[in-house]
């Protein structure tokens, strides 16, 4: 088989403007993670009774406290419940399709390495998918604006349910200085 390009030990370091980009993405990625832990925090508190024993409510934290080392998926699965539970939602299923489609480009930007593209402007993610799909098309600036720009509309979103459940989105350490 022959190689086409360099070997894959080769490190390529990405232009500042493009890596700008690239960490913007990654930057929103982790906010929208933090607004769909806090939706579901908030969603599951305002279903929780008022005379709950301390014992049910420690067990509720901590179940809650476990979704911090969630997964993207394992995130967006909890919150599809959750938003199941609590009635009067609308666009359950826009928003829980459009959080799938952002989770496979958060996946493809956290974890591609980065080829240079005969198109100086752009360059190639280099990543196969679980279920062995190449990203065939490199990326540009623009492409990481949209990208950043999509995420941060449903991370606006999903804000918003947060809010219709008139309790705010505490999460662990937001009572800290």
């Amino acid at each position: 088989m022959a190689r086409i390009g360099a070997p894959p030990e080769t490190h390529y370091t990405l232009p500042a403007d493009f890596a700008a980009a690239l960490g913007h993405c990654v930057a929103s990625f982790g906010w929208l993670e933090e607004i769909i832990k806090r939706t579901i925090y908030a969603l599951d508190r305002a279903r929780l009774a008022d005379d709950l024993s301390e014992a049910e409510l420690q067990i509720w934290l901590t179940r809650m406290g476990a979704i911090a080392d969630d997964s993207m998926g394992t995130l967006i699965d909890q919150l599809d419940a959750a938003m199941r539970r609590y009635p009067g939602l609308r666009d359950r299923n826009k928003i829980t399709d459009r959080l799938g489609e952002i989770r496979l480009e958060r996946n493809l930007l956290c974890h591609a390495s980065w080829r240079p593209a005969e198109d100086r402007a752009r360059w190639h993610p280099a990543f196969v998918n679980t279920r062995g799909e190449v990203q065939r098309q490199p990326l540009g600036i623009d492409d990481l604006e949209r990208i950043r720009e999509s995420t941060v509309e449903i991370g606006t979103r999903v804000l918003r349910v947060m809010r219709a459940t008139g309790v705010a989105g505490y999460w662990a350490g937001d009572d800290q200085a």
